[in-house]
């Protein structure tokens, strides 16, 4: 049947804490997820791909998409087979065409079919449906092919509904307090009504959920998959492969709890096309089911009816991915690793493997087959700075500075406590220090904005001939690491002409790395260097030494 179809966190809380400002990033933001992984988005422009907030690709051959905007609206595009795109006809769209009788609606959560069919819940808590409907898995009552999107209320008129999932041809739906209905198809006992009887409109899963609160739901091609507040998982449909782990094969047409699972607290299950994962609470993953792609995870290929431990690292486990219309598996860890296993991209890979992605969502992307989503996406805008970003912006800002140095008749603006922070000697001369204003004349202009926006980049931007300069700044406030900054800058513009004169001042700074380059490329020009106006300047005691240094390296031999 499995062939059937820190530290800078401190200094933002430093610089923000006490006014009150907001702070526009965390180490938590995330960057945007990178939709052209999945190709139906080639289709989309640039501009298009901009305003995406929300996306599932789906469809037997991940040739159908819907997407949410920025601006909460709702596209779609495809060969909109069954009129799975809810535009009210049958007609395929190279071009996103806007789903107006969705207008002013925000997705909560979605799940699609192999039909395909779609159900999509609001962040109202109600349920629409369309699409593929000859199971009546739209739950409208009919069988007729729903075109449009429909509101189902039917026994859900005062529920919320906060998750849905979807078999090829079932729906299930759970609500705010802990209910399962389920409808469609129901050859296998998938709807867990206790018949065989495909269910027209939504009916609530009872027998042993009747007094459990239900947490999260799943559905494989022909079975369903409760976990309740306790970590108990409950099963029942198809169980032709042992995707129910009941240690049996034979279908289940109402709930059964997994015994195996007893002593284990389950936090998360995910169904393939005809086997189960789990996420147990201490980070710990199960599978059960068919195997013939490795998507089990166990190292080899043989079905396992009961639930059996998947080794992927000592890491613990945060996610788990699968879709009922594919063998393929995946985990994400604390760590942020993603692993991936059982058919990929044609290979049948029986161990996790360890992807160079971070997320599992890109491994569906790239490897599964076909190449749809498993969840609806969250594509976060890429508006969010990191914490470095942030400290860059805040340099020379009048709005939220404390502090201002006055250089050359020009204001450079900071904040204290990052100097602090950032250098010992600020550490020490600010200490005490309550002006709002420092006069610096040792250094010029470009030289000392320089030093204070490398406090806040840990980079520099400065001519060679500038970084000189700089690096006597950065000796005579013994910064090691600029120092090593600009002694990289002017190796960049080392020429014939100021070759003697940076010689001279990596000696006068003490700048060996610098000094040993310098000299190493006069020895290698020494021709033109030694007819420079550099070179006859030179001071007596430098001269002295370069002589006496490159002849014993041979300089001067014929």
């Amino acid at each position: 049947m499995e062939d059937y179809v820190e530290d800078e966190l401190f200094l933002l809380y430093a610089l923000y804490g006490k006014s009150g400002k907001p702070v526009q990033a965390t180490l938590s933001s995330l960057k945007m997820l990178d939709v052209g992984k999945w190709p139906i988005f080639s289709l989309c422009s640039e501009a298009e791909l901009q305003l995406v907030r929300q996306a599932c690709v789906f469809g037997s051959a991940s040739n159908e998409l819907l997407y949410t905007t920025v601006n909460d609206e709702i596209f779609v595009l495809g060969t909109n087979c069954c009129g799975c795109l809810g535009l009210g006809d049958v007609q395929s769209t190279i071009e996103p065409r806007r789903l107006d009788s969705l207008s002013g609606k925000k997705i909560a959560c979605l799940s699609y079919g192999s039909g395909p069919h779609i159900v999509l819940a609001t962040t109202e808590g109600e349920v629409f449906t369309w699409g593929h409907n000859a199971y009546s898995q739209l739950g409208n009552g009919t069988t007729n092919a729903g075109l449009v999107p429909y509101h189902i209320s039917t026994n859900l008129s005062n529920k919320q509904v906060i998750e849905v999932a979807c078999g090829s041809y079932h729906s299930l739906v759970l609500t705010s307090d802990g209910e399962v209905f389920a409808w469609g198809y129901n050859n296998s006992g998938q709807v867990g009504s206790g018949s065989t009887a495909n269910q027209p409109i939504p009916r609530r899963v009872t027998g042993c959920l009747q007094s459990k609160v239900v947490v999260n739901i799943a559905c494989g091609q022909m079975c369903s998959m409760a976990v309740v507040n306790t970590g108990e998982v409950f099963v029942w449909g198809y169980n032709g492969n042992g995707q129910l782990g009941l240690g049996s094969s034979g279908n289940q047409p109402t709930p059964c709890r997994v015994a195996a699972l007893q002593g284990i607290r389950v936090q998360r299950v995910a169904c393939g096309y005809a086997h189960t994962l789990v996420l147990t609470d201490e980070g710990q993953v199960y599978a059960w089911g068919a195997n013939s792609y490795g998507q089990l995870g166990t190292g080899n290929k043989s079905n396992q009816s009961y639930p059996t431990p998947v080794v992927v690292e000592k890491d613990r486990i945060i996610e788990i991915a699968a879709c009922h219309s594919a063998h393929t598996s995946a985990a994400k860890t604390q760590g942020g690793h993603v692993y991936m296993w059982g058919q990929c991209r044609g290979q049948s890979v029986t161990l996790p493997h360890l992807t160079h992605f971070s997320s599992t969502d890109d491994v569906f992307a790239c490897f599964a087959t076909p190449a749809v989503t498993w969840r609806l996406l969250s594509v976060e805008p890429d508006d969010h700075l990191t914490v470095a970003e942030s400290l860059k912006r805040e340099f020379d800002n009048p709005n939220t500075a404390d502090l201002k140095f006055l250089v050359d008749g020009k204001y450079i603006y900071v904040h204290k406590v990052l100097l602090k922070i950032r250098c010992e000697h600020f550490r020490s001369s600010l200490e005490d220090n309550e002006d709002d204003i420092v006069e610096m004349s040792e250094f010029s202009y470009p030289v000392y904005r320089a030093f204070l926006e490398y406090l806040y980049t840990d980079s520099i931007s400065l001519s060679p001939e500038e970084a000189v300069g700089l690096l006597d700044l950065a000796t005579f406030y013994r910064e090691n690491r600029l120092k090593k900054l600009c002694q990289q800058t002017i190796k960049q513009g080392i020429c014939e002409e100021n070759a003697i004169a940076l010689l001279s001042a990596a000696v006068k700074y003490e700048a060996q790395d610098l000094e040993e380059f310098c000299f190493r490329f006069c020895i290698n020009h020494l021709t033109v260097v030694t007819q420079t106006s550099g070179f006859a300047e030179m001071d007596h005691d430098l001269l002295k030494n370069f002589i006496s240094k490159a002849s014993r390296v041979g300089a001067f031999k014929n």
